[in-house]
């Protein structure tokens, strides 16, 4: 009796290869349109933000093309140069794999040096905080803001390990698997709640409170994976 080895491919990397497979039958997308997220969650047994991943991937191998508002269409590229699987390493780890590691890890931090916080740190995140503030009223993406107080916060922990953590994993938006879904469903209007989400984790830290800095970071986290990974889910 033979064991099948088990598939260690992060799950987006399954599913993308089962919806390729689904693709290569006739009646699977008619008209050449996919079947809405729901059905294909469904279909597959799996929830439907791994499924948003996995149809990011496949776009980005060419396969299909995520339409904003319309749906998922098969793309009418010549065979040769449609569809040719990407890897892991080509691709990046799951936004949902990164934003559940800084979950632990950042909800860890802010909880352990909330009650040692000294005023200049205090003041000095204050001051990004106004910064971020002051980019989204101006209707910009406070990217580079948002990146300071994450690491300013992890660096009063004063762990150069944990800073370096931390800093990899709000790098990993950069990768094409998450630039391609932030590009998708992140913008300046989901954007507007950022600033208050950063206000509730500095007031708790002012407060030297570590219960509800910790419940306020893992609040705007799992909000910002929300907003990309589940945003617009509830029409299709």
């Amino acid at each position: 009796m033979t064991t099948r080895a088990a598939d260690t491919r992060r799950l987006y990397l399954q599913i993308a290869e089962k919806l390729r497979d689904l693709i290569a039958q006739p009646d699977f997308a008619p008209n050449g349109r996919l079947p809405p997220e729901r059905a294909l969650a469904e279909t597959l047994g799996v929830s439907r933000p791994s499924v948003r991943e996995a149809l990011v991937a496949l776009e980005l191998e060419g396969l299909v093309e995520i339409r904003m508002g319309s749906g998922v269409y098969l793309c009418a590229a010549p065979p040769a140069k449609k569809g040719a699987a990407l890897s892991q390493a080509e691709l990046g780890d799951s936004l949902l794999d990164i934003m559940g590691a800084r979950c632990v890890i950042e909800g860890a931090i802010v909880a352990s040096v909330a009650p040692l916080c000294k005023p200049k740190d205090l003041k000095a995140l204050r001051a990004i905080y106004k910064e971020m503030e002051h980019e989204v009223e101006a209707g910009r993406i406070p990217v580079t803001a948002d990146r300071a107080f994450h690491l300013a916060i992890a660096q009063m922990s004063g762990n150069e390990v944990l800073v370096r953590t931390v800093s990899s994993l709000f790098d990993a938006r950069h990768s094409p698997l998450s630039e391609k879904l932030r590009g998708h469903f992140e913008n300046e209007t989901t954007w507007r709640a950022v600033p208050d989400e950063h206000r509730a984790i500095l007031e708790a830290l002012e407060a030297r409170d570590a219960i509800q800095a910790q419940a306020a970071m893992l609040r705007h986290l799992k909000l910002s994976l929300e907003r990309v990974i589940a945003g617009g889910q509830r029409n299709s």
